[in-house]
């Protein structure tokens, strides 16, 4: 593959729904310009793009890959990304590296879920906007009716490039000296015209339809044609923003001439290979042996071969040009979302954005002693996959992967399973409750022991009520019944035994505990005795004080188109959950806002997914803890005393 100019490349990402054919689509661009003889099957698992043993098990893409293809002296960097929601994360990754996207639309199918979350996508990043419609082959597929559907769903920008009258007012709207032609009945020059659409596809005002059958080759050279001549250069773009070594905002132009910067949109983790970083040279050149600085580690990188990609296959290149993509392999600490630049020229571009996970899982190893390995491997995951985390969960003692949905996360289990020999188990999240009471006690705890030499003596009496604070200790003695140097050991008693409760041995909170008398011994007191004598009266204090069992509560937000409304909110009231309140949303939907036991919405993600058809979202964060009804306190305690005694 060999280098381009700038003004010959062109980066155009592929999204939509799953199963549109995109992956498909890329196959016909490559066997329309000879780069493959035969065209590859997802199916088969032969496409150049889906090369990944995942992929080719599963069936459809679970990350970005990049395909060029090489047409009438223009190289087409293709981003290919996956249809399916889980991946949102790659989506987000490739919108970095392009100037343009196509939504891909199956005829049979129309506007799917995932068309509306790919115009989303490209209307959030301003993107420029290209849509196609495949597979225009089938049987009764009425190509007409899909493209009024597209326009009344996505507006009058969807136009076709042959409708020359919409055009016309379309190009006219791009810029006002044309404007002022059209409306005096005046004819537009060709150039004029060229002008106007390419305008008004940079600006997204213009949103071309083309239609091809990918499977048979229709319409992929016209396709190929239309995005050379309309997709916007990388070194036309308004200059990319970032900020100087003091944080001061500057901004670099797409310029081969310009001081070296790259961003990078992508890693690939390979156990043999080792890491590769996909970057998108902003600006000047990178070759080869070049240095340039991670300012993020704030450290030089030496790059080693640069090469460019096409799914699995390399071509090494001795130059990358602004504007274009590449691979660079084994660079020390540069990860995704890092810019590499000149040190004498400093710019950080902002890095990318990945939604918050919203599906927790525990993992657990199948073998024992594999935790380090689990941590390991999941880390060199997260190199390739940062839309996901891993976070340990020190009360509960569980290790969680957050991700999208089941679909990521089952990915990240299975290729533990496949790059690093690691078996894992997912289990449900267990839920950190607390122990508390409602009422107030006043016991004895006295420690008495006498075996051969000094023995042992405490004797504390301590008055427990509730408290709006964590923990509230004092003393209330008197007439020296305990001297003072055993106070600190009585209340050190007391906050150890809190880390286990009498109900269920989960922490205890909110109490108030007074000490107010006791006795000791002039031989056998000394400080443990009084510990365990504390810990003796906080066993039998917090039973008869009326102990109860508090759970978490979450506040939750949750976006959902109106025609969902009531089967969100029907389903939050199953789950104990409180409406709070509805607020209309621009764009149309609602946010609903509620509040609702984390032990209710450990699978909310799935649920929401599955009622809304994929439409819906939401956040979740904790919000305070609240009593567990008791016919739910009886049972969790009865589980949890169970589990304790096998």
């Amino acid at each position: 593959m060999k280098g381009y100019t700038s003004d010959m490349i062109r980066n155009v990402a592929l999204v939509g729904h799953g199963g549109t054919g995109k992956t498909t689509l890329l196959e016909a661009g490559l066997l329309a310009t000879g780069v493959i003889n035969r065209l590859g099957k997802v199916e088969d698992g032969n496409t150049v793009s889906d090369y990944d043993k995942m992929e080719i098990e599963k069936g459809y893409s679970i990350s970005t890959s990049i395909v060029p293809v090489e047409y009438n002296k223009v190289k087409i960097n293709f981003i290919d990304t996956p249809g399916y929601f889980d991946f949102i994360g790659e989506v987000n990754s490739a919108m970095r590296a392009v100037e343009a996207a196509v939504v891909v639309v199956d005829a049979s199918s129309g506007i799917q879920v995932g068309t509306e979350k790919a115009w989303k996508t490209c209307r959030e990043y301003n993107m420029p906007t290209f849509m196609l419609i495949n597979k225009i082959d089938k049987e009764n597929i009425d190509v007409d009716k899909v493209i009024a559907d597209l326009k009344a769903k996505f507006g009058t920008s969807v136009v076709q490039l042959s409708e020359k009258d919409a055009l016309m007012e379309a190009v006219a709207e791009s810029d006002e000296e044309l404007l002022e032609k059209y409306f005096g009945g005046e004819e537009f020059t060709e150039e004029e015209f060229n002008r106007g659409l390419v305008a008004g596809i940079a600006s997204g005002s213009i949103v071309p339809v083309l239609t091809c059958c990918a499977l048979d080759g229709k319409g992929i050279k016209e396709f190929l044609d239309t995005l050379i001549k309309y997709v916007p250069v990388a070194t036309s773009h308004a200059e990319y923003p970032g900020v100087d070594a003091k944080g001061n905002e500057i901004s670099r132009k797409c310029d081969p001439s310009a001081p070296v910067s790259a961003f990078v949109f992508k890693t690939i983790a390979d156990p043999f290979v080792g890491k590769i970083n996909l970057l998108k040279v902003i600006s000047g050149k990178l070759s080869p042996g070049m240095e340039v600085f991670n300012t993020r580690a704030e450290k030089p990188e030496k790059l080693g071969a640069l090469f460019f990609m096409r799914g699995k296959t390399q071509a090494e290149a001795d130059k990358v040009v602004a504007g274009d993509i590449a691979a660079a392999a084994k660079l020390q600490y540069t990860q995704t979302g890092d810019t590499l630049c000149d040190k004498a020229n400093i710019i950080t571009y902002p890095g990318v954005s990945f939604p918050e996970p919203s599906l927790y899982m525990a993992v657990e190893p199948k073998a024992k002693g594999d935790d380090e390995k689990i941590s390991s491997g999941v880390h060199k995951l997260m190199e390739e996959d940062p839309s996901f985390v891993l976070t340990r969960n020190t009360e509960t003692h569980q290790t969680l992967i957050g991700g999208q949905g089941e679909i990521q996360i089952g990915i990240i289990t299975a290729k533990l399973k496949d790059k690093f020999g690691v078996g894992v188990d997912l289990v449900d999240q267990k839920i950190p409750y607390r122990e508390t009471i409602k009422g107030s006690s006043d016991v004895q705890g006295k420690h008495k022991k006498q075996s051969g030499g000094s023995g042992q003596y405490g004797d504390v009496h301590i008055k427990f009520s509730p408290s709006q604070e964590v923990f509230e200790f004092s003393e209330a003695l008197f007439g020296g019944s305990v001297p003072k140097n055993y106070v600190p050991a009585v209340e050190k008693g007391l906050r150890e035994s809190m880390e286990k409760g009498p109900l269920a041995g989960f922490p205890v909170v909110n109490i108030k505990a007074v000490f107010y008398d006791g006795s000791y011994h002039d031989v056998d007191s000394n400080e443990m005795a009084f510990k365990i004598a504390a810990s003796l009266a906080f066993k039998k204090g917090i039973v008869e004080a009326k102990p109860i069992l508090l759970e978490p509560v979450m506040h939750v937000e949750v976006h959902v188109p109106d025609e969902y409304m009531g089967d969100v909110m029907g389903d939050m009231n199953k789950r104990r959950g409180k409406i709070l309140g509805m607020e209309p949303q621009t764009g149309g939907g609602q946010k609903v806002l509620a509040e609702a036991p984390q032990a209710e919405m450990f699978k909310y993600a799935i649920t929401l997914r599955s009622m809304t058809q994929a439409r819906g979202s939401f956040t979740m964060r904790f919000e305070r803890y609240e009593e567990v009804p008791a016919h739910l306190a009886e049972k969790i305690i009865a589980e949890h005393k169970k589990d304790s005694e096998e």
